[in-house]
């Protein structure tokens, strides 16, 4: 007998085949899903996967774009106790393979957009791999053609719904998802999450952000990444409606809004500015009234984005939220623009007196204990601690084929990576990873915290700060700076543009009004012409910048 009182994803098929039997539930292109067509998919795959031999604890690597049956993927091997493993698409076959070799899959599902690396994977690179399944075929020849590959179609084929009440099943340690995550360089880590730790995230964001049934969804995140798996947990335990986009595209995200009425998204900085820039180019600034409901992660969004967006959707709530994958996404929650007010929300440093250390991102979620441990030389500020039902169980082990720790059970702190304080309100105030930090004439600078600073400046669009070698300093503040549209840089640009102007000296300036301690202000800035190099996960190749930056540095000396 199913233990009912144990968490499990998929207790939320029940409410999606009552509350939304015949409502749509999904949108994928042209196909639309009721409630109950959603959840009979769900269970009829099920029924397949354990006809076809899968057992409690198997992993099944998914490498697909975002897709209504990429969520009848992952509820369906969770239904019957496997554990899913989203490869990212955007993965060279190398990386790939580096991947499932780590959490030894025993099934691959795939879709054609993935298919021809997932070909060149041989079964003597990946000895735990007994099938092979192509999600959906456009091709009625394709799966013929390639006889390795089973169909979705064929598993569900002749199998009879289960009952919900007899399928329950759970994988060892209630493991249900192993995220991929990296820093800046260095092969993935698989995140082993647990089903507690997505109910409780996704009970956060329904509590915070205040997701309903009625809402329409749009997928903008992938589903390989914390933020899309954990928003879509979210809104499918709610009853949401699911608009799936298979990657984010601004205008086709634009129109989609528009034609499905869409009332919540989440996105990241550098998706904002694209919808901004598309807006602005294509609907000449025309509004979107539907959207009430946008949470932003992934970084800060500058005081001009704030506006733009705001202007854009003007009765949207815009949060934005901090985490990590080690703790299932969003960690704290604040709110950036209140269309109520039509004001943006600000949190006032509480130290009268004193420099501004780092950014707000808000107050802790329901169910989520932080703290900051204190470093040795300091009294406010140290390392960011979390503990709780939402951290992970631990990284997946080659050797031990299971987690290499169990932070969540043994109540231990888990270590986020960075540096921070909290104030006498409960506010958390980021100011930069640990890892990351730069040491110049002896003092610590954290480079988020000198971006944070940057983007509340108009003109500035993006920037990343470094730490470049230096032989007075140790190292010297550097920042890499990409401008807003129809600004001009004027270090090297006619003084005479009309346009407004940007210098090494104004961005000082504006460091110094911003209250920005001296030590911390950049020495150097660089114009940056492009997009910043990015991990596939999203986070900025630091030390690409740097040597791109040094040799910038050296071609300018060897000029003189």
């Amino acid at each position: 007998m199913a233990n009912y009182s144990r968490p499990h994803l998929c207790h939320c098929l029940t409410r999606l085949a009552s509350v939304k039997r015949n409502a749509v539930v999904t949108v994928y292109g042209q196909r639309r899903r009721t409630g109950q067509e959603f959840v009979d998919g769900v269970l009829r795959l099920a029924g397949g996967l354990v006809r076809l031999g899968l057992r409690n604890g198997d992993v099944v690597s998914i490498a697909a774009l975002n897709s209504d049956l990429f969520l009848e993927w992952l509820l369906a091997v969770a239904l019957v106790g496997g554990i899913v493993a989203p490869l990212n698409y955007r993965w060279s076959l190398k990386e790939a393979k580096l991947a499932m070799q780590l959490v030894e899959p025993v099934l691959l599902v795939t879709d054609e957009t993935c298919v021809a690396w997932c070909i060149d994977v041989q079964n003597i690179d990946i000895p735990s791999l007994k099938w092979r399944v192509l999600m959906e075929s456009t091709s009625t020849d394709f799966a013929s053609e390639h006889n390795q590959f089973l169909t979705t179609e064929m598993l569900t084929q002749n199998v009879l719904v289960p009952s919900l009440s007899t399928t329950y099943a759970w994988a060892p340690d209630d493991a249900v998802v192993i995220c991929f995550t990296s820093g800046t360089t260095g092969r993935p880590k698989g995140v082993t999450i647990s089903h507690l730790a997505f109910i409780t995230q996704s009970l956060a964001k329904i509590a915070v952000v205040g997701y309903g049934e009625d809402d329409v969804y749009m997928h903008t995140s992938p589903l390989v990444h914390i933020g899309g798996l954990s928003s879509a947990m979210a809104m499918l335990m709610v009853g949401a409606s699911h608009v799936l986009l298979p990657k984010f595209d601004a205008n086709t995200a634009l129109k989609v809004m528009e034609q499905q009425h869409v009332t919540c998204f989440i996105t990241v900085p550098a998706m904002m500015a694209d919808l901004v820039s598309v807006n602005r180019t294509t609907k000449n600034g025309d509004q979107n009234s539907c959207v009430r409901k946008i949470l932003n992660g992934g970084g800060s969004l500058s005081t001009e984005l704030l506006k733009d967006a705001a202007k854009i959707f003007p009765r949207a709530k815009i949060f934005s939220a901090y985490g990590m994958t080690e703790a299932c996404s969003s960690l704290t929650f604040m709110t950036l623009y209140d269309p109520t007010t039509q004001e943006s929300c600000k949190v006032t440093y509480p130290l009268v007196n004193q420099p501004k250390q780092g950014t707000c991102v808000g107050k802790s979620a329901p169910h989520i204990e932080l703290m900051v441990k204190l470093d040795e030389d300091s009294w406010r500020v140290g390392k960011i601690l979390t503990r709780g039902p939402h951290t992970m169980l631990g990284y997946w082990s080659l050797h031990e084929n299971a987690v290499t720790s169990k932070s969540s059970r043994s109540g231990a702190w888990l270590d986020t990576g960075d540096i921070g304080t909290i104030d006498e309100f409960g506010n958390l105030w980021l100011i930069g990873r640990s890892s990351g930090r730069i040491k110049t004439g002896g003092e610590n600078v954290y480079p988020e915290e000198v971006e944070a600073v940057l983007l509340e400046h108009p003109g500035i669009v993006s920037a990343v700060v470094i730490g470049v070698m230096d032989v007075r300093l140790g190292e010297m503040v550097v920042a890499c700076v990409r401008l807003q549209e129809n600004w001009t840089w004027s270090d090297v640009e006619n003084r005479r543009s009309r346009d407004p102007e940007l210098s090494s000296e104004a961005l000082k300036h504006h460091c110094r009004t911003q209250n920005l301690t001296g030590f911390k202000i950049p020495k150097r800035f660089v114009r940056w012409e492009k997009q910043f190099p990015l991990t596939t996960t999203g986070k900025v190749k630091r030390d690409e910048v740097r040597r791109e930056v040094m040799s910038h540095f050296q071609l300018l000396t060897s000029s003189l």
